[in-house]
């Protein structure tokens, strides 16, 4: 069975790229001109992704909480490229903060740009910080919800990884609620390797947290919100203990 499984999983991960490459050349020449064609072309991507999982590795997905619809900041827990999809399907108009390696990434970066993604050299610090709250206030004008990774990285289920204070600095910037996200999709697409294992990957948007609170208070209570609520929803999933880290 587990053979079957890794090769189930190789065939999905194989057609995931080849269909990145598909569907960002077809609608490449409406991306270029249109920030409305790229957001088309990345929600058809996500969803393929998303039904491709099913079909082919046994893993389903399941949206939890209000999700949100208008101008928020989204401070999620990421633990694997799944969930980037699976967030940006869900919310109506999607916009990250990431890592600016990403903008040079071969059909990806282009697209992402064009959705008003943050570019941030995470190498540098306070420059990176300080860069990444004025490119955020450039692209207030393109209104959406902006989602931020607090730690930073992927984190694999179990490992411990301080918030940064990127988030507490936007959030006082914008002036907006914002909203935690919980997640237990690490436990079946891991943060390296092939296998996807089969069950049920869910994302959960909590309730939100009202502008004007301070840096610290906002930090402290996102932490405490994020890591026990995903934690609560890997123990729904089986997960009793951290898997060994690479």
């Amino acid at each position: 069975m587990i053979v079957i499984r890794w090769l189930m999983s190789l065939l999905f991960i194989i057609q995931m790229y080849l269909m990145m490459a598909v569907v960002g050349l077809l609608f490449l020449p409406w991306a270029l001109f249109s920030s409305r064609g790229a957001r088309t072309a990345c929600r058809f991507y996500a969803r393929w992704v998303i039904t491709s999982a099913r079909l082919l590795c046994g893993l389903r997905t399941e949206i939890r909480g209000e999700v949100p619809q208008g101008e928020v900041l989204v401070a999620a827990k990421h633990q694997s490229f799944f969930d980037i999809l699976v967030i940006f399907a869900a919310l109506p108009k999607a916009k990250f903060i990431m890592k600016r390696e990403l903008i040079y990434a071969p059909v990806l970066g282009q697209y992402a740009l064009r959705l008003g993604c943050i570019p941030v050299d995470r190498g540098k610090r306070g420059a990176a910080v300080a860069k990444m709250k004025a490119d955020v206030e450039k692209g207030l004008a393109e209104p959406g919800q902006l989602v931020i990774y607090p730690q930073g990285t992927r984190v694999a289920p179990g490992v411990v990884m301080p918030y940064k204070a990127g988030i507490g600095l936007l959030y006082q910037q914008l002036e907006q609620p914002c909203v935690p996200v919980a997640t237990n999709i690490g436990l079946f697409w891991p943060k390296r390797g092939i296998l996807r294992r089969p069950g049920l990957a869910v994302v959960e948007f909590l309730p939100p947290i009202a502008p004007g609170k301070s840096v610290s208070e906002v930090m402290k209570r996102l932490e405490t919100e994020i890591e026990s609520n995903s934690n609560r929803l890997m123990a729904e999933a089986g997960f009793v203990s951290a898997p060994p880290q690479a």
